[in-house]
């Protein structure tokens, strides 16, 4: 289960810039498989983590926007890179570039989901998380959640727009 915003601490972790997070997921989101860096930053253990939903590390300031467009993306069978923050099991928090892609079976169906996560540059935060925050913010406008997720996926829609980007683009950009 995501963390509560009550139990977040407000200390942000960081991990070496050679370090990458690995993990791997069913179609289902459910982790099958995380790294030492993963199990280190997240402060879980294998067992904590296996079989569990990878929102087990969501963090309640992530836009759920960002993962709507995630998941889309990748059970359509498309790579996507994305600014993440996620939350530690204590409460501390990590930001990542995440590159999701779908991983196929001999079929050349998606049968699950590979990351590797690396640690952006404090520049590269600064420049998400004003949009993040605005998404979030338009998200809790609504008491809906249903809404919320509209209401933000528009605006994500709209920012882009005002760049004259595309998403892949806005984010490689960055």
């Amino acid at each position: 289960m995501p963390i509560a915003e009550a139990a977040l601490t407000g200390v942000e972790r960081t991990f070496d810039p050679d370090e990458f997070i690995v993990s791997k997921t069913d179609l289902k989101g459910r982790i099958t498989y995380a790294n030492k860096v993963f199990l280190h930053i997240a402060d879980y253990t294998e067992a904590d983590v296996l079989g569990q939903p990878h929102s087990i590390i969501r963090h309640p300031h992530m836009p759920r926007c960002v993962f709507q467009f995630l998941w889309e993306r990748i059970q359509a069978g498309r790579e996507i890179f994305a600014y993440v923050v996620n939350a530690a099991k204590n409460g501390d928090h990590y930001w990542v570039l995440a590159h999701v892609t779908p991983s196929f079976d001999a079929a050349n169906k998606v049968a699950g989901f590979h990351s590797n996560r690396r640690q952006p540059s404090p520049k590269q935060i600064a420049t998400i998380k004003p949009v993040y925050d605005a998404l979030l913010q338009e998200e809790r406008r609504f008491e809906d959640r249903r809404a919320g997720l509209t209401a933000s996926a528009a605006l994500l829609k709209k920012t882009l727009e005002t760049k004259g980007m595309e998403y892949d683009a806005f984010v490689l950009s960055i």
